[in-house]
């Protein structure tokens, strides 16, 4: 049975949204991993590289892992490994086959809640092409973006369903419901941000479901009790992020005014960067302090274009209902509760824009509706921006081809960028040019003195030039920076090791296996710390916790051979 005309044209929207996002990203299916946060989340995580296995499904239900409970982010980073080992293509391929899904999902959700075929398309065509996405699809570790926003639109797609057929009172109303109830706590177990999806249930009702106006119009409370069960979901993962990074140590204590200041300035940076993505960074370090002056200005910008939008509700509601979807999505990751020590990030855009795009693509569609004269020359403008936008993000992929070319870039566009500047100087270190990494280091410091990672590795990098007194200066501030990390504790401890200083080591050891007892060198090490303290029966049995944990340990297989030859009551 041939296709009709409609259905031809949306097959082939489809199709070609499918493949020029292939096309473009392609080049990320070649790209390595990189030396911020891809380490922590899969390379060096026995849980992932271990892959599919009953004790690391545990764990990912368990673990508060790089501060955050992701736990289908953690299995799809296993399955990637069962699949394809440590070879970052695939981990890559996987990101840019979501990313593919995500653009078809937006495009797919507008046109059959809206029935506007081309405006959907050009929506979509933005969210899939726009530079601002780069990071969510080639950072391997973002794949909780992509996988999030998965299941966030999978969940609007069940909702439009559940309200088509409660229109009509059709019992299966019921199951698009739970379904969609379902979706999006899968979407909160990929990434906590998806938390405002019940306020965007909240905005369709009014635009473009019209659930206000249309017959049989539910009343309004009916509307908000649909969403009790979105918003205890949406509660119940706020507290358990908020549990879990401020466990970890993650949340910024910086002044109430402050927070405010940079979340304001960050709308402004992001609505810049939508329409003109130049100076686009992996990383955008806090300042601290900003402008009062700039505030002011920033936040009487949005305050005027939010009334604007307001006080043309009845007549073009898809601006205001794009204008908060876009503020809304962002307020997780707006700054307000500050996480990290960014200001803003290009890839928590990534949910946010699509409201953005709705507004400009439906008000740009009106206004030529309105002017017959300047109608045509859309097509035009439309073009363009769509045009600029493959050769920016193309520009933009380019930067993720290895890891010196990714953060020197993000140094060279932004200012006192000291996250930067310590993954710049990793990036050198692994290349051998140590003398590099030195500056880097220090200048990171410099920047920086209260970031342990930057007097972690200065640390490390003067203990290669034999600067021991130094070194050790930096290594304990690091440790009091951040006295949980156990890769700074174990380093610590190597260094007082190789000092004679046995108990200082064994209580670095021991600190670090406090937070990561599974870590065999740093039960190898304290045991050896311990059988130089004489305390025989305690070092044999973290040596043979050590031989657990990494059978073909030969070093600890040695020491525990010559301790029990020494002492064979431990036998």
């Amino acid at each position: 049975m041939s296709l009709t005309k409609p259905a031809r044209i949306f097959a082939a929207i489809c199709l070609f949204l499918a493949l020029i996002t292939t096309a473009l990203y392609w080049p990320v299916t070649h790209h390595p991993f990189i030396l911020y946060d891809d380490e922590q989340y899969i390379v060096l995580n026995q849980h992932v590289t271990t892959g599919l296995g009953w004790n690391n499904f545990v764990w990912t239900f368990t673990s508060n892992e790089a501060a955050n409970w992701h736990p289908l982010t953690w299995l799809s980073h296993q399955l990637d490994c069962q699949l394809f080992g440590l070879n970052a293509d695939g981990h890559h391929l996987a990101n840019l086959i979501l990313h593919v899904a995500n653009t078809l999902l937006v495009f797919i959700f507008l046109r059959s809640a809206t029935g506007a075929v081309w405006r959907s398309a050009c929506v979509a065509a933005l969210f899939a092409w726009h530079p601002l996405h780069v990071e969510s699809v080639a950072w391997a570790s973002e794949r909780k973006d992509t996988l999030s926003t998965f299941f966030f639109m999978l969940t609007l797609m069940a909702y439009l369903r559940f309200a088509q057929f409660a229109q009509t009172q059709n019992q299966k109303s019921k199951i698009y419901y739970g379904l969609a109830l379902t979706l999006f706590a899968f979407g909160l177990m990929s990434k906590p941000m998806v938390v405002t999806l019940p306020f965007v249930l909240l905005l369709l009702d009014f635009w473009p479901l019209n659930r206000m106006t249309a017959p049989p119009a539910p009343a309004y409370g009916r509307l908000l009790l649909e969403k009790v069960p979105f918003f205890a979901l949406a509660m119940a993962g706020s507290v358990v992020t908020y549990l879990v990074q401020t466990g970890a140590g993650a949340s910024w204590d910086a002044p109430v005014n402050e927070r405010l200041a940079n979340a304001v300035i960050a709308y402004a940076r992001y609505v810049a960067k939508i329409f003109w993505p130049a100076d686009l960074a992996i990383v955008y370090s806090h300042p601290e302090h900003w402008p009062t002056a700039l505030g002011l200005g920033a936040a009487g910008v949005l305050l005027v274009w939010t009334i604007l939008c307001l006080r043309r509700w009845q007549r073009q509601p898809y601006l205001t209902i794009g204008w908060f979807w876009f503020l809304g999505t962002l307020v997780p990751t707006i700054g307000i509760v500050q996480v990290g020590a960014q200001s803003m990030a290009d890839r928590y855009s990534y949910i946010p824009s699509i409201g953005f795009f709705i507004a400009l693509v439906w008000g740009l569609a009106d206004w030529g509706e309105a002017k017959p004269s300047a109608k045509k020359y859309l097509p035009l403008v439309g073009g363009g921006a769509l045009a600029g936008c493959l050769l920016m993000t193309s520009i933009q992929i380019g930067y993720w081809r290895d890891n010196i070319r990714l953060f020197r870039h993000a140094v060279e566009v932004t200012q006192d960028n000291f996250i930067a500047a310590n993954c710049l100087g990793k990036a050198y270190e692994k290349t051998g040019d140590n003398a590099h990494a030195l500056f880097l280091y220090r200048e990171t410091v410099r920047l920086a003195p209260r970031f342990p990672q930057g007097q972690f590795n200065y640390a490390l990098a003067l203990l290669a030039y034999g600067q021991t007194a130094e070194a050790l200066e930096h290594l304990q501030a690091a440790a009091a920076l951040e006295p949980h990390n156990p890769d700074i504790q174990f380093d610590l401890g190597i260094y007082f090791s190789q000092q004679s200083s046995w108990t200082n080591a064994a209580t670095c050891f021991s600190n670090s296996l406090a937070v990561r007892p599974d870590f065999a060198p740093a039960q190898h090490n304290y045991a050896c710390a311990l059988a130089n303290l004489g305390q025989f029966a305690a070092a044999a049995v973290h040596y043979r916790e050590a031989l657990r944990l990494q059978p073909d340990f030969a070093d600890a297989k040695k020491q525990l051979s010559r301790l029990l030859v020494n002492h064979p009551e431990l036998k």
